[in-house]
């Protein structure tokens, strides 16, 4: 951590623990076809969405179609939330610490329904919101840029007016971290449901 100034983490997978198996099964039950393939490798409709590209009210539609169901909104955005899992109390005690020691920023490939759900749910620790666990929040959606691309990367750094070479960043996904890296920011790549505080010890 030495020389370390600037803190970039992920959300899914880093901070909170997914399932994605459990969203995979709820859209495959209403018969999306291929569905797999499009969560897990954020294809059309679930790229879209994280792109912020379409809405949320187009996204529930896109489902409708591809299902030939009448779904209510509740039950798509149910089956949808279903990966996003519990945010161990521990982590987020740690993200507090962080912040008082680095200048902290969340980065993630999400959309507006996984993110208004975790804001209620997720960051509700001893009073707490979202917004206080980070100096600043970068959502995909609201960017119309995701990761790994690395006009998302260029965006933040630029933004934040930090220097690469100070900056960490925590994600799971590899290719997201290759991205980073090729842009002068050092890298940690966390196992699923590790816990990464040793890096701060």
């Amino acid at each position: 951590m030495e020389g370390i100034k600037n803190l970039i983490i992920d959300f899914g997978g880093v901070i909170i623990n997914l399932t994605r198996n459990r969203c995979v099964e709820a859209f495959e039950n209403f018969g999306v076809p291929d569905v797999r393939d499009r969560i897990l490798n954020s294809k059309d409709l679930f790229m879209q969405i994280e792109m912020g590209t379409i809405t949320s009210a187009e996204f529930r539609d896109g489902i409708r179609h591809l299902t030939r169901q009448h779904l209510t909104d509740q039950q798509i955005d149910a089956a949808w939330i279903a990966m996003l899992d519990d945010v161990p109390a521990y982590k987020l005690d740690l993200l507090m610490e962080l912040r008082s020691k680095y200048n902290t920023m969340l980065l993630s490939n999400t959309n507006e329904i996984h993110w208004l759900w975790a804001e209620k749910n997720s960051f509700a620790h001893n009073g707490h919101q979202a917004g206080d666990f980070f100096n600043k929040i970068y959502l995909s959606y609201e960017l119309n840029m995701v990761k790994p691309n690395a006009d998302i990367f260029e965006y933040v750094l630029q933004d934040a007016a930090i220097d690469p070479a100070e900056t960490l960043f925590i994600d799971d996904a590899i290719p997201n971290c290759r991205t980073a890296e090729a842009l002068g920011i050092r890298t940690y790549a966390p196992q699923p449901r590790e816990d990464w505080s040793h890096l701060f010890r």
